[in-house]
């Protein structure tokens, strides 16, 4: 049966969940909460690092300031898309003010800052306020290219 790795957004433990089921139903092994709860998870450095090395699915990052009035106004578009798109993709926010060092290790530069990563690695950048659409068909392309078939 073959299986997708999932860090759970509550408690970080890595999942095993089969492709077969419907992931919007599955849950934490450890911590029974729900894999996809529909919003972005409020990452950390370090939470972060383990999210991206350990999920089988695409991560959407979300780099941010309380302070900057377009990641405000960023926040429910990014909402919403997380909402329609999970569990096809994960998405997380970082703030930059609290975790100056994840944003220093993948080159953000101003905010806000979406970032996706696929196998680990930087899959593709998009810099500033967007509107739902386009991030809605910026994440799908990322979605089909990390899921072929």
């Amino acid at each position: 049966m073959e299986k997708r790795r999932v860090v759970c957004p509550n408690c970080d433990s890595i999942n095993a969940v089969p492709v077969n089921r419907p992931a919007e139903a599955a849950k934490c092994g450890r911590c029974h909460a729900k894999l996809f709860q529909g919003t972005p998870a409020e990452l950390d450095a370090a939470r972060l690092k383990r999210h991206i090395a350990n999920s089988d699915i695409p991560v959407v990052v979300d780099f941010w300031a309380p302070w900057c009035g377009p990641c405000r106004a960023m926040a429910p578009i990014f909402a919403q898309a997380a909402k329609t798109i999970e569990p096809r993709a994960r998405f997380a926010k970082v703030n930059v003010d609290e975790n100056p060092e994840a944003a220093r290790r993948y080159g953000v530069q101003g905010i806000p800052a979406l970032l996706a990563f696929s196998e680990g690695k930087v899959a593709a950048r998009q810099a500033g306020l967007t509107d739902a659409n386009t991030l809605r068909g910026w994440v799908e392309r990322l979605v089909v290219c990390s899921n072929p078939g």
